[in-house]
């Protein structure tokens, strides 16, 4: 666990004296989550990419909840800073605003995700509130109830088809997530034994809460504070829409006899091997053991020679797929080469 509490905790600690002190520790923080991300990644190469099972810890559930308690901190201190009396000026605002939207997207939601797959109730709220500060509630719900179901197949809105750019799959996704995931939880309260209160719909937490966190931060700090809440939300936002565009771009599950989508698979989810950023992101970026087995601890997720793999670290792809020329010419001639030389199910 030493390589994931160095990779999560250390911009943590970062944020906040950004926060609190400004400065040069701005720009420290900026440069660690960008720069040194992608400078480990290739120091450390893929060093325990391949790790045997066993060779890591079997649960990182006490880092999760950690991170999880630092989210609800960080997020009201990150506000005041950007749009509180913090006695920053324009560009370290801008400078906080950027570092903490990659933290909450790329460490923040990863680690959201692993808690609302854990089992104990309150683990997966810790999980809900994480996102419902974001704004983004609703994916607690559409990424259980429609994600994992629906992977790599039309429907599925956060699976993108070959040819898609990033642009017009986003708010197709934010959209389409918001109404299957609410279609999907109201489907499962309609088969339930006994008939449940409306204010008991998941959706009623997700938007209520959103609507809580906003009315806060109002409340406080005003108008700009919640400017500073939404532009928070909404960079944090691009980082989750982004990684499911990369991680399951162009991937599609075929159909077998009966008309039916095979099973997920290995092969229908992009994967990086670079050690320090998928030790960042809690091993996110071996997204293709996740979907098969999406109840295994972030520490025993495996990459496998069965599995696609992308030609840089997901941050980096991530970037790339900001301009959908380059994103083509990148991933056309990759997505072909995989589709013709897989390995069977």
């Amino acid at each position: 666990m030493l390589f994931f509490n160095l990779a999560t905790l250390i911009p943590v600690a970062l944020l906040s004296l950004a926060a609190l002190q400004g400065g040069v520790w701005v720009v420290a923080a900026v440069v660690w989550i960008t720069v040194m991300t992608w400078a480990m990644d290739h120091l450390i190469a893929r060093a325990a990419a391949r790790a045997a099972p066993g060779a890591e810890f079997p649960s990182g559930d006490r880092l999760a909840v950690a991170l999880g308690g630092a989210h609800l901190l960080l997020l009201p201190m990150a506000v005041w800073a950007i749009g509180g009396p913090s006695g920053h000026g324009g560009w370290e605002r801008i400078g906080l605003w950027a570092a903490f939207g990659l933290f909450f997207g790329q460490v923040g939601h990863p680690n959201a995700h692993e808690l609302i797959h854990k089992s104990a109730r309150w683990r997966r709220a810790l999980g809900k509130a994480i996102y419902t500060t974001l704004l983004f509630g609703h994916h607690a719900s559409a990424h259980v109830r429609v994600h994992h179901v629906h992977a790599a197949t039309a429907r599925d809105p956060n699976s993108a088809p070959a040819g898609q750019g990033f642009w017009k799959f986003a708010p197709r996704a934010w959209l389409g997530s918001f109404r299957e995931g609410w279609r999907a939880e109201s489907a499962l309260r309609a088969r339930a034994r006994r008939p449940r209160p409306w204010w008991g719909h998941p959706y009623t937490g997700h938007i209520a809460g959103a609507a809580a966190t906003v009315l806060l931060a109002g409340l406080i700090l005003g108008l700009p504070g919640v400017l500073a809440l939404l532009a928070l939300s909404g960079h944090a936002q691009l980082q989750i829409l982004l990684s499911d565009y990369v991680q399951h771009y162009g991937l599609r599950r075929a159909d077998d006899n009966t008309g039916q989508p095979e099973p997920v698979g290995p092969q229908h989810s992009w994967n990086a091997p670079q050690f320090w950023s998928s030790a960042m992101m809690l091993n996110a970026p071996r997204h293709s053991d996740h979907h098969v087995n999406p109840a295994r601890p972030f520490p025993q997720l495996r990459l496998g020679d069965d599995m696609p793999v992308l030609p840089r670290s997901l941050p980096v792809m991530a970037v790339i797929a900001l301009w959908p020329p380059l994103w083509r010419r990148v991933m056309t001639h990759r997505l072909g080469h995989w589709r013709t030389t897989r390995p069977e199910a």
